[in-house]
């Protein structure tokens, strides 16, 4: 009776230790990501995010037949430069509170050459990628649903 008890308090222990372990972790937002046109619904881009939890980029790294290739609505060093190479994401931070969330960065939006605030939030098991751009408040933007692309 002893033994079995023992063993059934070391499987708890272990289970409820193996559930804490899993939600707390967090879905990982560096890879490539598919963005897709608001509009048509069509892939314009791919987007590699890198960095580190105190610092993500997004580097446009492929862009796809009828999307724009030059910047042509930037302004300063941006302006009429090719948006394959180009950082549209920049200075995103980890949430200590939200580890699947990032925010306090920027990201520029190529076609009308603006800077938006910016959140970004993987899915549960990381197969998607909410990016948030917005103007003051969080409530004032709008969101796209970045695809992950598996592979190179």
């Amino acid at each position: 009776m002893k033994k079995t008890l023992k063993f059934s308090t070391h499987f708890l222990l272990f289970f409820l230790l193996s559930i804490i372990s899993v939600s707390s972790y967090a879905a990982s937002p560096l890879g490539n990501w598919k963005t897709i046109d608001d509009v048509t619904g069509n892939v314009k881009s791919i987007v590699r995010i890198e960095g580190s939890a105190s610092n993500l980029t997004g580097t446009v790294v492929k862009l796809y037949p009828g999307a724009m290739t030059i910047c042509s609505e930037c302004s300063g060093n941006l302006k009429d430069k090719q948006i394959l190479g180009m950082t549209v994401i920049s200075g995103l931070k980890q949430n200590a509170d939200e580890p699947n969330e990032w925010s306090g960065g920027t990201i520029m939006d190529p076609k009308t050459g603006k800077t938006y605030h910016c959140t970004i939030t993987v899915s549960a098991d990381g197969s998607k990628l909410n990016v948030r751009g917005y103007i003051g408040f969080s409530l004032l933007g709008r969101t796209q649903t970045w695809i992950k692309v598996s592979g190179k």
